[in-house]
């Protein structure tokens, strides 16, 4: 393809992510529902279209999404629902993986166990991305996001590593349940080891992380170090880059500066922007490679096929989560107790989910890029040089179940929300906030009568003084909002008086932002002096909530 041509496509995707997000936004649709149409909708059109090379999507962008992922997420959170994250992420995936399979075994003429092991592996994990986005901006409680996206962190690894299994099985190497309880043991323990590698081996550069730039570099590679140094020793890639990605984003606020944490996250929030854009855009454009190979196949066996593995998708998950909760609390794995526990005890399970937290985490399993990457990887032929089972018709049926769960249920899944009441308590959340603050406060006021006790002079005295001031006044502040919040539940209560505030110290800061640019337009300030004066304002207003709370 001509560069031209390549840097016409590039702007053209980057505009038509950017109108997906704006659209979303005005709409409340999910822009990845919206961008997989767009694709599909260019991928019908005449020109030049993109194929998804599955090797370039396992090995440069899903790397770097699962990291930002896992940076994002909590380990601790994680922990506390271990039980459920590992259930969803590891057991559903292969009684999916296992239910897909023997309904193309029983159902679907010409294909085999092995071959339909291997689709139910590509579509058994749900990609969380437009769960999430959708989740967070309806005030999903906290739990729920923890356990869609601990599920999400970890199913592709248990996904890639059944697939491998299958394949080997259906292209004639046999099928040995032992033998593949162990390679997937070893390729998850591999993962978890390079893994942990990784985020210990980049400590001695903490030094290097100190600096804004430098760290970014680093946080940017380190997802293909983790990737690279699993695939070598071939075990779990996917699964080293997510143990990298918790490990380091549960320590890294213990030595990376603030001014590094600020400029990381704005480097990895527009990373995930980009790439989940391209990832969806690939995903609908797949449609012409999807259904070319097709036409040998019966129309009453493409239906089929199609039921049985959006039927297992979609059935399965309900099911498995509905059972899983309602077993005997004796039959739990007792893998981690979570912040909700009744009595106190350590040992003591998470509280059970209810009917419309299990019907909402139903509706989250939105299949997205790694099926398609997944399936794609299938080979053409078998060791003894035959077509593999129904190659075709495989990769229709995930392209149809990512269709199927990423616009049907993407789109649907905010108003079920809504409809079901499942909100966090907002209130609760700021209480708690606001009582860390008021710690974190006493901390400093501690610290300084530390400092008074010092040797010191005059000059150091009236710096704590000051300090101590600001700091008391902060105090009181927290504690006149923690009275407030005190009685609140549900929605955070708004003040008039806080409401103002917030008003008049917008309209200081534009005022400010005015008149600097009048004394740079007039050559009484340089660009440079501009700048740096610009980025005090842009910290003292981020620092401003975007809407009262």
């Amino acid at each position: 393809m001509h560069p031209e041509t390549v840097l016409l496509l590039v702007l053209a995707g980057v505009a038509v992510v950017v109108a997906a997000r704006w659209l979303g936004d005005r709409t409340g649709l999910p822009s990845a529902a919206l961008l997989t149409v767009a694709g599909l909708v260019y991928g019908l059109l005449p020109g030049p279209n993109l194929a998804l090379d599955p090797e370039f999507v396992l090995a440069v962008l899903l790397p770097p999404l699962l990291y930002s992922a896992a940076l994002d997420s909590s380990l601790i959170a994680i922990r506390d629902n271990l039980r459920t994250v590992v259930g969803l992420s590891v057991l559903l995936v292969l009684v999916t993986a296992m239910v897909v399979g023997v309904g193309f075994a029983l159902w679907v003429p010409g294909a085999t166990l092995a071959a339909g092991v291997a689709l139910g592996a590509a579509v058994a994990p749900p990609d969380p991305v437009a769960a999430l986005a959708v989740g967070r901006r309806v005030g999903l409680p906290p739990r729920l996001v923890t356990l869609i996206q601990g599920e999400g962190l970890l199913n592709d690894a248990t996904a890639l590593t059944l697939l491998t299994v299958a394949v080997a099985a259906a292209t004639g190497n046999g099928f040995s349940t032992w033998s593949a309880l162990g390679q997937f043991a070893l390729a998850a323990a591999g993962g978890v080891l390079a893994g942990l590698a990784v985020a210990y081996g980049i400590r001695p550069l903490r030094r290097l992380r100190r600096d804004p730039l430098s760290s970014n570099a680093i946080s940017l590679a380190t997802p293909f170090a983790a990737y690279l140094l699993a695939e070598s020793v071939h075990v779990s890639g996917v699964l080293a880059v997510v143990v990298a990605g918790l490990v380091i984003g549960h320590n890294a606020p213990y030595w990376t500066s603030g001014a590094t944490r600020l400029q990381t996250d704005a480097v990895w929030r527009l990373v995930d922007f980009l790439l989940e854009g391209v990832v969806f855009l690939l995903i609908g454009n797949q449609l012409p490679a999807v259904i070319g190979g097709l036409g040998e196949h019966a129309p009453s066996t493409v239906v089929v096929a199609a039921a049985v593995t959006v039927g297992g998708v979609l059935l399965v998950r309900p099911l498995w989560l509905w059972l899983t909760e309602h077993a005997p609390r004796a039959l739990h794995l007792r893998l981690g107790a979570g912040p909700e526990a009744e009595d106190g005890d350590p040992r003591t399970l998470p509280r059970q989910l209810s009917g419309r937290e299990i019907t909402v985490l139903s509706w989250a399993g939105t299949r997205g890029v790694i099926t398609l990457a997944a399936v794609f990887t299938l080979p053409l032929t078998t060791d003894a040089g035959e077509p593999f089972p129904a190659r075709d018709l495989l990769l229709f049926c995930a392209f149809l179940a990512v269709l199927v769960t990423l616009v049907g249920q993407g789109t649907t899944f905010a108003p079920l929300v809504r409809r079901l009441g499942l909100r966090a308590d907002a209130a609760d959340g700021a209480r708690l906030r606001n009582q860390a603050r008021v710690a974190a406060v006493e901390a400093g006021l501690t610290r300084l009568d530390e400092l008074q006790a010092e040797q010191h002079d005059h000059v150091d005295d009236a710096a704590i003084e000051s300090v101590r001031a600001a700091l008391r006044t902060r105090l009181d502040r927290y504690r006149r909002r923690l009275e407030v919040l005190s009685e609140a539940e549900g929605e955070i209560p708004m003040s008039p008086r806080y409401e103002a505030a917030l008003r008049v110290r917008r309209a200081v800061i534009d005022a400010e932002r005015e008149e600097l640019l009048r004394w740079r337009d007039l050559g009484r300030l340089p660009d440079e002096g501009l700048r740096t004066l610009e980025r005090e304002l842009d910290h003292q207003e981020n620092l401003l909530p975007s809407r009262p709370a």
